[in-house]
């Protein structure tokens, strides 16, 4: 009998499951009145994906298991298709369970939730931009990357990675003109020591020139990686405690939100509801991804899409309001549907926790704490004002406000947490609404970023 002990620890299929068991008992412990439920799966993640990142780490080649070591690491402890794979099938959930309000909610919220989108995304961008000139070391491009990461934008991670592309490109083609300031950020970047007086008449190789592009989208992918958990971290402790800060019942919110769209709704034909359609919730999941996968030419803005999240939220949504085509039925038992939702979420904040983990401490007992802390103001302060416009300017009723504000900040598992503290799918609603705006202000916000003196 023969068993490998290491390539069992290391398994994606054993960490996902021990992290996932262990995060829903975690999730049952009782901190006065408030769990986190399903959430607990996020921390479990983090915990494990920490330890099993020093471990594998620690097994040097020619040692056993150093293969299987390897190869968890090489992946980031899970593969990233289980990622996508649970983030489709969960928000393909939600945008089926929420869709038979989508038309009402659109017309009643719908400029709202537009402006939230974008002023969210806006006062995240301003928090990084003041971060950045609070420390005269930080580098802009980390920056950028922990303002995505902070709002779990992966469509702005792609435009930051272009932006920062094209903008230390246009660096190293102006280095001679550039202020010894700049100068000094590229040659430190570069790992050049040379005293300031000489910069003037210093010039960068091409190889030089590539090192420092590279380093550039490099070094966005790190900020993001940090930034990331941290966003997470914020939104579902925000969408948990807000009630109990600002005082507000939910209950009381769920039953006035409840008839306020009865009354809206007229008396229309009555869609069957079937138990559940594999097909439908296959064609709501192809066609939301295919979605998702267009891109949408802006001009100097570059190119805007959906991604996976979006695509397949809207898709689900669209195609859960129109209720049914031909014999395709996407009106599906809500309790089914509640199943697939609460066994995918699970598993994707696991997988969050198991491929940051180790970015999450690194950070806060390392050379990362003043990213973390980056992440954490921009989280703090996107959603917090856009709590105060959304609550006492807009009037919003909370179960709408905290989908908008988690769609504002584009933050799937935030959503997630928002579900389940509110014990509804309703809040989806909000959450479809305002995620196009929300994404499209990431890109817009993440261009600029890059053009601002820093």
């Amino acid at each position: 009998m023969n068993f490998d002990l290491i390539a069992w620890l290391t398994n994606p299929f054993i960490l996902m499951f021990t992290s996932v068991f262990l995060g829903l008992m975690f999730g049952k412990i009782k901190f006065g009145k408030f769990n986190f439920g399903i959430s607990g799966a996020l921390f479990s993640g983090l915990l494990i994906g920490w330890v099993v990142h020093i471990y594998g780490s620690k097994i040097v080649e020619g040692q056993k298991g150093y293969e299987s070591a390897q190869n968890m690491l090489n992946v980031g402890i899970i593969p990233e298709d289980f990622f996508y794979l649970f983030l489709i099938l969960f928000v393909a959930a939600v945008g089926l369970l929420a869709a038979k309000d989508m038309g009402v909610v659109i017309k009643k919220y719908g400029a709202k939730f537009i402006i939230l989108g974008i002023t969210i995304t806006f006062l995240g961008a301003a928090a990084t931009y003041g971060m950045t000139l609070l420390s005269s070391d930080s580098n802009p491009y980390e920056i950028s990357g922990v303002y995505t990461g902070a709002l779990t934008s992966s469509p702005g991670l792609a435009a930051a990675i272009e932006t920062a592309k094209d903008h230390a490109e246009h660096k190293v083609l102006d280095f001679e003109t550039l202020p010894d300031k700049e100068k000094k950020f590229i040659l430190n970047n570069l790992n050049v020591s040379i005293p300031e007086d000489e910069f003037e008449d210093y010039k960068l190789t091409e190889q030089q020139e590539n090192q420092f592009i590279n380093n550039a989208k490099a070094s966005v992918g790190v900020g993001h990686a940090i930034g990331y958990p941290f966003g997470v971290l914020i939104v579902i402790l925000a969408v948990n405690f807000f009630p109990k800060i600002f005082g507000i019942n939910v209950d009381n919110e769920l039953a006035m939100y409840r008839k306020e769209i009865k009354e809206s709704q007229g008396k229309g034909h009555e869609i069957e509801t079937v138990d559940f359609s594999l097909i439908g919730f296959t064609v709501a999941c192809f066609l939301g991804y295919t979605l998702g996968k267009v891109q949408i030419y802006l001009g100097p803005l570059g190119y805007f899409s959906l991604g996976s999240t979006g695509g397949v939220l809207i898709g689900s949504l669209i195609l859960g309001y129109i209720g049914k085509i031909g014999f395709i039925n996407f009106r599906m038992n809500n309790k089914i549907l509640g199943i697939i939702r609460q066994l995918s979420l699970a598993f994707f904040l696991a997988i969050v926790g198991l491929r940051y983990g180790y970015k999450v401490f690194d950070s806060l007992f390392g050379s990362g704490s003043y990213l973390a802390l980056v992440s954490l103001v921009v989280g703090l302060v996107a959603m917090l004002i856009g709590f105060f416009i959304g609550r006492f300017v807009f009037k919003i009723n909370w179960i709408m406000l905290s989908g908008a504000i988690c769609g504002g900040m584009t933050s799937t598992p935030g959503l997630g947490a928002c579900i389940e503290s509110i014990g509804t799918d309703e809040p989806a609603a909000g959450y479809g609404a305002t995620y196009p705006f929300a994404l499209l202000g990431m890109v817009i916000f993440t261009i600029l970023l890059h053009n601002l003196p820093m």
